[in-house]
């Protein structure tokens, strides 16, 4: 009989206590996460950043799903008139977050458009299809459903109804393509992790729970947070707990490696200040009482003033014309305005470039056009001011006002037009969509009632080590309650685990 090496059986054991430590990492930290989590959700005037996740990154489930195609998104959940937007597959910026105990993961789309927190919910019977899992609240031990005397109930105003005879206050909300979210308000516990990997737990949150959602919803989209100024929009409620109804984010340029998320920070220490700071007013009007609406006063395209007003007063134009947008893809334009803008573009690009006018939609010329120029390099066109109300002018370079289109050979310019009456303000609003809105820094103030605009490398607030990089990716494939670090702790110690 062969002698055993006792070098042998110690690298074992090695093995062994090592793994066991590893599982009891894994075990004892959902305990050390909810006294963390808690010190975190007491702290009523603690604010904290998170990532937004692009669909093309690999931080996100929805990967590579959807290569290569154009799809229709809701922007405004209560607002007859919300126009659909069209969004390239890197268009929308997700945020991930858990509902519920324990619990499950969230991917929503962040949308300063629209104010309710909703996801799909278990049982739905006319839901669209998603590639993620459904909440199921009755398997959730804080899951509470929302009476019909309670205020939360009475904010959805004609988008709220009572369920009889439990007298539930019930949601539901149309869209201008037939879509609907009919659903149950609940209040319940929700989670997210911030930049800097600690859980942030936020108790008795209102949001909706959607058993019947159809139309132009994607199956990558498992719902939306809203960030609008309405009562139940998720900084509404939370505000009194970060120190005020306010956050700001930092979105990457739209060519930026995917996997290199977006900065969203709310409460204290989301303020814009510092130098190169333009701040303008938010504007009160009844049918966009949710949005974050301003006032545009024209554009100047290279040394050229673009009034808003086609008959140039300043005093003509109605206030409150732009909304400022992160959940729309494109910045629109009403077609007068637009019309004169891509004009003077025209005069400043180079004349040897022929310019060529792209459908938004395919084949659906009626959803308005984008003009574009047939090259392969940026144009170096002119950059264009943003003259906003109280003086507020935020430049953009060429660099961010003309985006490439590789597939077929053309560069074109970031604003398009809104031709068709049935959109937002009968087309006689715009849009300041994401897509113009990369490298800048813009700070919304529900209590000061302003926005912020100041020039940032968006990227480099994003940045992270590698080390970082590669347990990011990793993240969604785990679940939510363990933390990054704990996770890089645990992979550490597997790795280097003797053999």
């Amino acid at each position: 009989m062969a002698v055993k090496n006792p070098n042998s059986t110690l690298r074992r054991l090695e093995k062994y206590y090592y793994r066991v430590v590893v599982i009891i990492i894994l075990v004892l930290h959902p305990v050390c996460y909810s006294v963390a989590a808690a010190n975190i959700n007491n702290n009523h005037h603690s604010g904290f950043s998170t990532h937004l996740i692009r669909k093309k990154s690999l931080n996100s489930p929805f990967y590579n799903h959807r290569k290569n195609k154009k799809f229709r998104r809701l922007m405004g959940p209560n607002t007859p008139q919300s126009p659909l937007t069209i969004d390239e597959d890197d268009g929308e910026h997700l945020m991930k977050f858990s509902i519920g105990t324990p619990p499950v993961d969230i991917y929503a789309v962040a949308d300063s458009g629209s104010t309710l927190l909703w996801t799909q919910c278990k049982p739905c019977d006319g839901c669209y299809k998603m590639k993620h899992a459904m909440f199921d609240p009755k398997k959730s031990s804080t899951y509470r459903k929302v009476s019909c005397s309670t205020k939360e109930c009475s904010f959805l105003e004609d988008n709220g109804f009572c369920s009889l005879p439990k007298m539930v206050c019930t949601y539901y909300y149309a869209y201008v393509d037939d879509s609907i979210s009919k659903g149950v308000l609940a209040k319940e516990t929700i989670i997210l992790t911030s930049t800097s990997g600690k859980p942030v737990s936020l108790k008795n949150i209102v949001m909706g729970c959607g058993h019947n959602n159809s139309g132009s919803l994607t199956e990558n989209q498992m719902g939306v947070i809203g960030l609008g100024r309405g009562p139940l929009s998720f900084i509404s409620q939370i505000g009194p707990l970060v120190g005020g109804k306010k956050f700001s984010h930092c979105l990457v340029p739209t060519d930026t490696d995917p996997k290199t998320a977006s900065k969203i920070s709310f409460g204290n220490g989301s303020e814009v200040s510092g130098d190169g700071v333009v701040t303008t007013s938010l504007v009160d009007k009844a049918l966009f009482q949710d949005h974050y609406i301003v006032t545009l006063e024209g554009v100047t395209v290279g040394n050229k003033f673009v009034p808003f007003s086609s008959q140039g007063n300043l005093k003509l134009f109605e206030k409150g014309n732009m909304i400022v947008d992160s959940g729309t893809t494109l910045t629109y334009l009403p077609q007068d305005f637009y019309d004169r803008v891509v004009t003077q573009v025209k005069k400043t690009v180079n004349p040897k470039l022929d310019p060529v006018y792209m459908n938004i939609v395919l084949d659906d010329p009626t959803e308005g056009t984008q003009l574009c120029f047939k090259t392969t390099k940026n144009p170096k066109g002119p950059d264009v001011t943003m003259h906003f109300e109280d003086g507020a002018k935020l430049k953009l370079t060429a660099e961010q006002v003309f985006f490439e289109d590789p597939e077929n050979k053309l560069y074109c310019f970031g604003m398009v037009n809104t031709s068709r009456s049935d959109t937002i303000g009968d087309g006689q609003v715009g849009i300041y969509g994401n897509n113009l809105q990369g490298n800048i820094l813009i700070g919304y103030d529900l209590d000061r009632r302003v926005i912020s605009f100041k020039p940032a490398d968006c990227i480099k607030m994003s940045s992270s080590s590698t080390l970082v990089a590669v347990v990011m990716v990793l993240v969604p494939l785990i679940p939510l309650h363990i933390s990054p670090l704990t996770f890089c702790v645990c992979f550490l110690l597997m790795y280097f685990c003797p053999r």
